[in-house]
């Protein structure tokens, strides 16, 4: 195993185990760990100065995700997402989005519009700044607030899930060229749509705006698509 972690800095009011998950996935996301490659529990709580209880739970946790892949008798391995993973999974995300989409419409708070507003304008700044971490941070908090707005948890936690499912090679796809002015584009067409409290409108402009994405994302992985 060829990545190498942090020691995990005890001073946060998340729980332990939630740290360790926090900083493997990050791992996996910033390609400290490859597709592919081999996860030893053992190496792993060393590096972060933690005992092995918490890696395995923070292991599991991944494998729901879908990061991970848990073999019996060989060992866990970090996942490499397939065509037809991305596919099913934006099949799926494209009607729970326009379905969280609809009931923001007619639930959210003026203060969550008042959020997203203010997403907005960080997105913007961001994008001109070329941080690329930020601008992710903020699309992840944008996204967030939609979510909590649905007032579903249930449709929220599964939302959630989907889109950690892509989150590994998500950067191909925000960094295609001319993506984030469109991203910037389908966000304010959703927000202005959902402050008109337009439900049709609203379900309208989150399908075209995970439909882009997925469409993106397929071809920063296969540009011949």
């Amino acid at each position: 195993m060829a990545g190498h972690l942090q020691p995990i800095k005890l001073d946060s009011y998340k729980p332990l185990r939630e740290l360790v998950c926090e900083s493997i996935r990050q791992a996996i996301i910033d390609g400290t760990f490859s597709p592919g490659e081999r996860l030893m529990e053992i190496q792993l709580a060393d590096e972060m100065g933690v005992s092995r209880t918490p890696v395995r739970e923070a292991i599991r946790k991944l494998e729901l995700e879908g990061f991970v892949v848990m073999i019996p008798r060989r060992g866990t391995y970090v996942a490499d997402i397939s065509i037809r993973d991305i596919t099913e999974i934006y099949e799926i995300r494209t009607c729970l989005d326009e379905l969280a989409a609809g009931l923001a419409a007619e639930r959210i708070t003026d203060e969550e519009l008042e959020t997203l507003n203010r997403l907005l304008v960080e997105f913007g700044q961001y994008i001109n700044a070329g941080d690329m971490e930020k601008i992710v941070e903020v699309d992840t908090a944008f996204h967030e607030v939609l979510y909590m707005a649905s007032r579903n948890d249930r449709l929220h936690s599964i939302i959630n899930n989907l889109r950690e499912q892509v989150t590994s090679i998500r950067g191909r796809s925000m960094s295609y060229p001319g993506r984030l002015t469109e991203t910037m584009d389908e966000h304010r067409a959703l927000v202005d749509s959902i402050a008109a409290r337009d439900v049709e409108r609203a379900q309208n402009a989150a399908r075209i705006h995970i439909e882009n994405a997925e469409h993106t994302l397929m071809k920063s992985i296969n540009p011949v698509t």
